[in-house]
């Protein structure tokens, strides 16, 4: 008999494939983990945008969360698209319920083509419900901006806002950069209360990103449930979206899908050789 690891996502579904709980599956299965998911919302999407939004009723969302918990048993959650404060509300009380120690915490709010996909009074509920449960939280730059209130043009700003989550509760984060200006790289940053780390990797020119934070955030989720080191997690994550993007699928007519497949043809075997650079500093604020 076989072992694995088990990971569920408690996320959207996106009809288009690239993102929510499809990306998050495909991105299980490649980190050789097996995925389980609870549907928050079912979303009409696809390269162009998001053409409807359909929450599921949150007996529905209970109930599911329940049926794979009691019986399969997780080793690691993420939550992504959550649509409303009611649902932030029931997957928080879930994840004190069954006292998840894993939780990775992706506050998906805009889609890539600009549609919202979470409600304006869920931003409380977020703070004070479900960020101090996560273990990691994985804000890309509006994101970090909506929740902190605070503008983010330069590192010095991410350091701030970094810290921002931190004192919400959150254990660690992740702000990521590809929503910034670096010319030809990209820079995430990670805190865990002391140290930030940088993790610069080369810019892609593709439009072709449609899910890369979903992505990113399920790679963190399955090394997590493997029982990887937190930072050992983010790095692999990090070069798992990287060869995502280097190796994207031009499909559909828009921002089309990562390649889910490409680090595990394209990276797995890399011999200790990594695409980008990876410094830490200790917390120091100008």
């Amino acid at each position: 008999m076989t072992t694995i690891a088990r990971a569920l996502t408690i996320a959207g579904s996106d009809s288009g494939g690239g993102a929510g709980i499809q990306a998050d599956l495909k991105t299980f299965q490649e980190l050789g983990i097996f995925g389980m998911s609870a549907i928050t919302a079912i979303t009409a999407q696809n390269t162009l945008g998001v053409q409807g939004v359909y929450p599921i009723d949150p007996i529905g969302l209970d109930k599911q969360i329940t049926s794979v918990a009691d019986d399969i048993g997780i080793d690691a959650v993420k939550t992504g698209m959550l649509f409303d404060e009611t649902r932030i509300r029931l997957v928080s009380e879930k994840i004190r319920y069954y006292r998840w120690k894993n939780v990775v915490v992706d506050p998906v709010m805009i889609a890539k083509g600009g549609a919202s996909l979470l409600t304006e009074n869920s931003i409380t509920a977020l703070i004070n419900e479900l960020l101090p449960l996560a273990t990691v939280a994985t804000p890309n730059i509006p994101e970090a901006e909506a929740i902190t209130g605070r503008d983010i043009k330069t590192m010095e700003d991410r350091k701030r806002a970094a810290k921002d989550f931190y004192d919400m509760g959150v254990k660690s984060v992740v702000i990521k950069g590809g929503h910034h200006t670096e010319k030809d790289t990209t820079i995430d940053l990670f805190f865990d209360g002391n140290t930030f780390t940088y993790l610069e990797f080369p810019k892609i020119n593709t439009k072709n990103t449609h899910g890369t934070g979903c992505s990113f955030a399920s790679a963190i989720t399955a090394e997590l449930a493997k029982g990887n080191p937190l930072s050992n997690a983010i790095q692999t994550a990090k070069q798992f979206i990287h060869y995502a993007i280097v190796h994207s699928l031009a499909i559909g007519k828009g921002h089309g899908p990562t390649h889910h497949g490409a680090y595990r043809h394209f990276g797995e075997n890399m011999n200790g050789n990594r695409e980008g650079k990876i410094w830490q500093e200790s917390m120091k604020m100008k």
